[in-house]
Order: C-alpha cells, then structure tokens, then sequence
C-alpha cells in the first residue's frame, strides 16, 4: 500500500499541500481533520488510527515520541521529519515524492525517518 500523509501543524504549509496533491500524492493536514491545537502524542495516534504517516518539523519530540513507543511496544504508522530550514517547499514535495514512491505504508510502519 503506498504512503498517505498526515501533515502537522508544524510543516503545515498550503503550497506543499497543494504540490503533493498535484503529484497524486494522498494527503490530509491537520487544520482539515479538526486536529489543530492538539498535543504530539494524540496527532501520532490519530495519523497512525487513520494509517497515515506523520510529517512534521518536530524533530525532538517526534525523535522522543517514536523512541517511546518503541520502548513500551507501541505501533505507529510512521513518523517522517525534517528540520525546518533545510529544504525549501519544491525540495520537501520532491523528497516526500520520492519517498513515497520508494517506499510502502507497511515499511514506514513503526519506523522514523529523516527527510
């Protein structure tokens, strides 16, 4: 199964958005799911309750967050980040295109991964 992303509040950006989708890239933010305000640990659970991958900046906690449910055994569908001033927004939809072509939903699951 191919990648669907759930994009935070934190990458949240409407080009990007709009660019992935041009590329038939499946993708839903969280001001679209009601999920804006929300802390980290609940937008992980509700990306992974739909079977999307998170996307985000949050490097820290995310890098935590993924560190413990490993540690306890619990199941995510993904978590990939990026640091915020690395790439501009064509480079993160070329990236995340590339990504999603590279890999499935089902390699993603429980993994992290830098962009």
């Amino acid at each position: 199964m191919r990648i669907q992303l759930y994009i935070d509040e934190d990458a949240m950006a409407k080009i990007l958005v709009k660019g992935l989708r041009a590329r038939g890239i499946d993708v839903v933010t969280v001001f679209e799911e009601d999920m804006t305000g929300c802390a980290d640990e609940e937008q992980l659970e509700y990306a992974t309750n739909q079977k999307r991958t998170l996307y985000t900046f949050n490097v820290g906690d995310f890098c935590r967050i993924h560190k413990e449910y490993l540690t306890i055994g619990k199941f995510h569908a993904g978590i990939v980040v990026v640091n915020r001033t690395r790439y501009s927004v064509g480079d993160q939809i070329k990236r995340l295109s590339e990504l999603i072509h590279k890999k499935s939903a089902e390699e993603m699951n429980n993994n992290l991964l830098f962009l």
